[in-house]
Formats: C-alpha cells, structure tokens, sequence
C-alpha cells in the first residue's frame, strides 16, 4: 500500500468512528466549554492540560514606552489564551549563563507591548477560594520572562495544591527602569515602569481571579533572584498594599534592591547625552529602535557607576518620591509589612559553582579528587586569611559536607538572608520562615551543586519536567514533593510546614532557626552564623 493510500484508509476509518470516539478524553483539550472565562476585558477560551483548565497570553494591561500602565483594551467575542504572549525585548544573548546544560530556557516572540499573564487553576466559575500564586521571574531587572525557564510551568504546582497558580511578563531594562521624570511633564510617570507593570497585574489579579476559582483575598507573591527582590519592593511599595497577603523570597536578598533618586536622574541624563538628545527634542526617544535606547543606556549605567551615582552598571528600580517614596525594605516593610508573612531562603552554593564556573572544567578538576593540601590552597584563594576559620566553622555548619565543598559556598545570598529574616521578625508582626536547599543534584557527578535556580523546578514539581537539572530520580522527585508541598502550604495558611518534614519553627534573632532542605531535611539554628560573623561581622546582619 502506498502512503497516499495509508493516509486516504486512515481518513476514512477517521470518518467512519462515531462522534463519540472521535471527541474522546484528551490530555490537551480546546474546546467550546471548556476551560471558559469571562474577566472585565472579554471572554477567554483557553485549554486543558490533563484536568487543568490553563490560560496563555492574557492581557493585564496596556501601555506605551516610558508611559504607566493603563487597562487594557476589551475585545468583542472570545479570544484565544492558548499560546503565550509576547515577552519584553532584552539584551542580545551570545550565550545564556552557564547553567543553560542544567535548566533548560525557552525565548518567545519579543515586543514593548508585552503585559501579558498565564494562569493555571484547578476549576473557573466554580466558587472555589482557592490560594492563589503568583511567579515573579529572575533575570535581574534586565532580562527573563514568565515562562524563560521550562520549570516555571504552573501546571503541577496547580493540582498538587489546588492553588491557582499565575506567571506574568513585565518590562524590563531600559524600558521598566529609565526615569525621564526630570525631562518634561509628559514623562512625570515614566519612573519605574517595570515595577508599576507588576503592581497592574496584581489589580488584575484582585479583579478578576475569582473567575478562575481564587481567591483575591489569599495571594501569595513569590520570585526567584530578580523576582526575589521585585517581591521585597513590592512588600515595601504604598500602592501594592493589600494585594498580596504573603511573601515568598528565593535567592533574591541582595542588601539593596534599588538606587537613588539621583542615581536614577543621571543615568537618564547620560542616555540622553548619548543619544544626541536635549529636553527640546526629548520626544524623539519613544521612537529610537529598541538596540540603539538600549545600547545608549547601557554605556549610561557605565558612566553612572564610574562617576559614583549608582553601586554598579545594572538596571534597577530607584526611589522616585512617588511611586516609590522611601527605601521599600528597611523603611517600607515597616510600614506596610508588618502583617505579611513571609518565607525567605537561597540555596547552598548559588553563583559559585556553574554559574561562575564552566561546568567542563568542574567536571576536569572535580572536587572530590582534590588533597587535603589542594583543598586549602582553593581556600586561600578565595577566603584568604579567614580560610582556616571558616573551614572550622564550615564543618560545624554542615558536617555532612567535605572539606572541599566550602570553597563553593555561596556566602553573599545568605548573608542577605540573614540580615532580611532579622529584619522582618524585629518588625513583631506576622512571622518569616528561613530556608537553605543543600540537595545536591547528581548531574555530571555533582558539579552543580545547588546552584543559582536549582530549587525551581522543586518549588514547582517540576523535576520531572527538567531531568538534566536533577537527573530525575527518586531523591529529586522527594525533594519537590517536600518542597512544594511547603510552598503551598504557606500559601494556604501562612505556615510551611507539614508530615512530611521536621516540625519548621519561625526564624527570630534569638533561635536563628533555618530549614535545610535535603534528602534527610533538618532545622538548624544559627548554624551557619559563625561563617557570616568571620566574612561579614556581627552575626551576618
């Protein structure tokens, strides 16, 4: 039988099954209803991913370059969220960071116009008041995107919890952080249009998400690196008051999330400058190709940390006397975080293993095969006189380690895990939990370590998803089954902790209690304290 025969016998055959068997159950199902809302802009028709009803590409808000966000447009009939909608454009990657092997990344479609959100939930239109999540994503405040990272699917996350489960995309770089507020009165809103882009969602999120079976009144905010620190703003930011009622910080307690008003003004003056532009022909910057505004603030982060205005070339929100009136962290949680629970926590070694370094010339020069005299060498190296010290106090941190692992220890995230967990409990008011993830992946004979983002996908269930970024088994299949079920936990009642982990008391300054979260998970209480006294001084904070 010929193909073209194959194929006009399978057509008939096609035809020839009853309705019935031909509309059979599917795991992806797009159909009229099913998986049907209806929000303030219009009807959405979205799908079913395996019993979960999923929206792709929803528009959460309008706006045009350097302007704040507005609501957006309604549209006649139903539109299709079955794909996802465009992200913001983003410096050119010759190559992502090194752990491209470990976790997966996916790039879409870019445009300026890029609020879109995705939502996963359980059931729409039933009542439900299910918890609800929304993913804030890493990147810095330069690049990334709601789904850059095949983990940050929300699918799984969204039927082990019966949680409502939202991702969204926002502007970043140049075009979520240049503040031309001193350059005419058409650009008095201009500053921190990223930020103000992810407060819109939020509305969004409070308006319409009872549709999709949420409840608005329990929204858990969580962020990974960037969206880690886009979560400690948005703690500490009036306008986003009272729509969010619980915080989740991974990786992302850098000490300072933003810059200075000043900071701000000269990097616009100096993109400006490099433009070729004055106040008088100001204008002209909403129509400059995407490379050249880009290219042209970049060197203005350069000239703007040479000079001192800000801490280092990289776009990042500012204080702007409005929209961001005080520092939203050491000022801003106390007065308008006092009640929010949080949860705040990084993982073992974040940027020192493959991020940093090649995950070749880890697997070359592999750590277990180094000597006692080698291991104290690296250490030298990197610790220089303090080594000794915090070898001793590495082995009293985490005696399940080798020697050799502290030269790999990420140092700065904690600290700033430290010094924010302190911070939130002196406040008195709702608690804040810490954690580290110590779980070693065995990919490439472990070389990975826990490295910056390997929690994701156990935050998400997702490990089954991204087998090159924990191999799969049976241990990292536990691990995001002990995780997750943490985060949704919180999510539902701002407490973390349930059967299948030891009882996770709140962090205070008095028992410093962290969750270290392992195949054999443990809380620790100051455990790792001695090695930020050495590094950093007074108990880390």
């Amino acid at each position: 039988m010929t193909m073209i025969s194959r194929l006009a016998a399978g057509s008939a055959l096609a035809l020839a099954l009853p309705l019935a068997a031909q509309a059979q159950d599917a795991p992806f199902t797009a159909k009229t209803g099913a998986a049907e809302a209806a929000v303030a802009q219009g009807r959405l028709q979205g799908f079913v991913d395996r019993g979960i009803e999923t929206f792709r590409g929803v528009p959460y808000a309008s706006a045009a370059r350097f302007m704040p966000p507005a609501p957006p447009a309604s549209w006649d009939g139903t539109r299709l969220a079955v794909n996802y909608g465009e992200s913001c454009p983003i410096p050119r990657m010759a190559e992502v960071a090194n752990d491209e092997q470990f976790n997966p990344h996916r790039y879409m479609p870019e445009n300026e116009a890029c609020q879109f959100l995705n939502i996963w939930t359980p059931a729409t239109g039933d009542g439900g008041k299910r918890p609800v999540m929304v993913w804030l994503h890493g990147g810095g405040f330069t690049n990334g995107s709601s789904i850059e990272q095949v983990s940050y699917d929300g699918r799984n996350l969204a039927e082990k919890g019966d949680v409502v489960v939202v991702s969204l995309n926002h502007r970043l770089n140049v075009l979520g952080t240049l503040d031309l507020t001193q350059h005419g009165e058409r650009y008095a809103q201009s500053a921190n249009t990223g930020m103000k882009d992810i407060v819109a969602a939020l509305e969004w999120v409070q308006a319409n998400i009872a549709e999709f079976g949420g409840d608005p009144s329990n929204v858990t905010i969580f962020g990974q690196s960037g969206g880690g620190s886009k979560v400690r703003i948005l703690m500490g930011t009036p306008s986003a008051e009272g729509l969010f009622a619980k915080a989740i910080v991974q990786s992302g307690a850098s000490l300072q999330p933003v810059i200075s008003e000043e900071g701000s003004q000269a990097i616009a003056a100096h993109t400006l400058e490099n433009l070729g532009l004055t106040d008088e022909t100001v204008g002209e910057i909403e129509t400059v190709p995407y490379d050249v505004l880009l290219a042209a603030a970049g060197k203005a982060l350069d000239q703007a940390a040479e000079e001192g205005a800000i801490p280092a070339a990289s776009f990042r929100p500012a204080l702007d006397g409005d929209f961001m009136p005080y520092e939203p962290v050491d000022e801003g949680w106390a007065r308008h975080a006092m009640d929010v629970p949080m949860m705040i926590g990084n993982v073992l070694n974040e940027f020192e293993t493959i991020i940093r370094i090649d995950p070749a010339e880890l697997v070359a020069d592999n750590k277990a095969d180094w000597t006692p005299e080698k291991t104290a060498a690296k250490m030298k190296e990197r610790f220089g006189d303090d080594a000794e010290a915090i070898s001793a106090a590495w082995s009293e941190a985490y005696p399940e380690f080798t020697p050799q692992d502290a030269y790999f220890f990420d140092t700065s995230r904690r600290h700033g895990v430290i010094h924010h967990a302190k911070l939130k409990s002196a406040l008195g008011g709702a608690p804040v939990y810490s954690w580290v993830m110590s779980w070693q992946s065995p990919v490439l004979d472990g070389v990975g370590g826990a490295w910056h983002c390997a929690e994701i996908p156990m935050v998400f269930d997702n490990a089954d998803l991204v087998p090159q970024s924990n191999g799969g088994g049976a241990d990292a299949l536990a691990m995001a089954d002990v995780m997750s079920q943490a985060w949704i936990n919180f999510a539902r009642t701002g407490d973390p902790n349930h059967d299948d982990m030891p009882d996770w008391p709140a962090y205070t300054a008095e028992n410093g209690a962290t969750m270290i979260f392992d195949n054999v998970s443990e809380v620790r209480n100051h455990h790792d304290e001695e090695i930020m006294d050495i590094l950093y001084g007074a108990s880390g904070g």
